[in-house]
């Protein structure tokens, strides 16, 4: 079952078994299917990736979910595979790569928390700028700020190549070239284009937080760790999902 797919069990089974979908409800009429640790009962139950499955005392599926908090330092790929750089996947212990992918990623030079996991769903929900999940960055500039960089961003700004206006974002100035911002989307290089149009160069790019979560400071580049459950119940994933950790 792929990271996002949800099925209903009369199909899951039909798959699993290589059986047809109509020889499914004799066997939850004989109890011989237990999904989480209870006897299934309907055809139509929903399944999905983390739902466990056992038929006769056999396991069909046990997934367990995995959400990994990551300091990404800067030259590393914010990708599963690259043939020329080496990625963060690499940066992570030998066993633990297997099948996770990555929730919002950094670019090549820039630096800060980066997620990780195999909840497809989860993902997506981070990523998803109507849920209004703010990531926050620290800037460095290569010229002055002024106020008139804060009253841009708020208002948003149009990319003519994608025929898009980005959602307005906060911009917050720190010091003469330092500044945070915060935003909700995840456009192609999207605050470095936002300064261009001052035509001022980012020098550094940091992310700080996702939504409540904050990179845990005693993390080193290239260092990771696993999410706790009280960070996971704060970026919205479900107890459902948290109980199978």
């Amino acid at each position: 079952m792929s990271l996002s797919t949800r099925t209903r069990l009369d199909r899951f089974i039909s798959r699993q078994l290589n059986i047809k979908r109509g020889d499914v409800r004799p066997l939850l009429a004989k109890s011989r299917i237990l999904v989480d640790g209870r006897v299934a009962k309907d055809i139509q139950q929903t399944i999905h990736q983390f739902s466990h499955v056992v038929f006769d005392g056999q396991t069909l599926q046990d997934n367990t979910p995995r959400y990994v908090m990551m300091h990404k330092p800067i030259g590393v790929v914010s990708a599963t595979q690259d043939d020329q750089h080496q990625t963060v996947i690499d940066l992570l212990d030998p066993g633990q790569h297997d099948k996770l992918h990555i929730a919002g990623r950094l670019d090549f030079n820039s630096s800060g928390l980066l997620l990780l996991t195999n909840d497809g769903r989860w993902s997506r929900h981070l990523c998803t700028p109507g849920n209004n999940i703010h990531k926050r960055y620290r800037v460095e500039l290569e010229k002055p700020l002024t106020e008139d960089y804060i009253r841009a961003f708020a208002e948003g700004m149009s990319f003519d190549y994608e025929n898009i206006t980005t959602q307005p974002a906060h911009l917050k100035i720190i010091s003469k070239y330092i500044a945070e911002v915060s935003l909700v989307e995840g456009r192609y290089h999207q605050i470095k284009r936002m300064f261009g149009r001052f035509q001022n160069r980012v020098l550094q790019l940091h992310r700080l937080s996702i939504g409540a979560l904050s990179l845990d400071q005693s993390l080193l580049p290239g260092q990771s760790r696993a999410l706790t459950r009280l960070e996971l119940k704060h970026l919205g994933c479900p107890d459902s999902v948290l109980d199978k950790r």
